[in-house]
């Protein structure tokens, strides 16, 4: 486990804004030396506090626009299964393995709301899935994000 900093703290709400951000750019705006920034980004990514530099992607523009969590109960024993044939899936956004009735929790998404069935008709046809439950997105009201619990982590 790795402790936080105020620097640490604010070098990680600097790049949540701005991921593009150069070392000069954020040394100048946090107000220390370049090497100290290039010395917190090697330590939060060794740690694996970054994950990498991705850019946020808004797929509305680019057509799609319908948005879906699929709660999926899974045969006993079939959990590698059903994930390597959901990551087989281009629409397939992320998948979350959960306690409770159902096993995995699915963020997809499709064009149409006729793409989203036939997203659901391969998703059920998998082998191993037993169940599913589908909720429908309508929007996003408070997207994904960490910064303010990062924020509660200062030591």
């Amino acid at each position: 486990m790795i402790t936080l900093d105020h620097l640490d703290v604010r070098l990680l709400e600097l790049l949540s804004r701005n991921a593009r951000a150069g070392v000069m750019e954020l040394a100048q705006q946090l107000s220390v030396a370049r090497n100290t920034v290039v010395a917190r980004l090697k330590r939060l990514e060794t740690a694996g506090v970054l994950d990498g530099f991705a850019p946020r992607l808004n797929l509305a523009p680019l057509g799609v626009s319908v948005r879906a969590f699929l709660a999926l109960e899974l045969e006993q024993g079939q959990l590698d299964h059903v994930v390597a044939s959901l990551a087989a899936i281009p629409e397939v956004l992320e998948v979350h393995a959960t306690t409770g009735r159902e096993d995995l929790l699915v963020q997809a998404a499709a064009r149409t709301h006729d793409g989203l069935q036939d997203l659901i008709q391969k998703v059920v046809s998998i082998h191993g899935v037993a169940h599913s439950n589908t909720t429908l997105a309508l929007t996003t009201p408070l997207p994904f994000r960490v910064q303010p619990l990062i924020d509660t982590l200062v030591d």
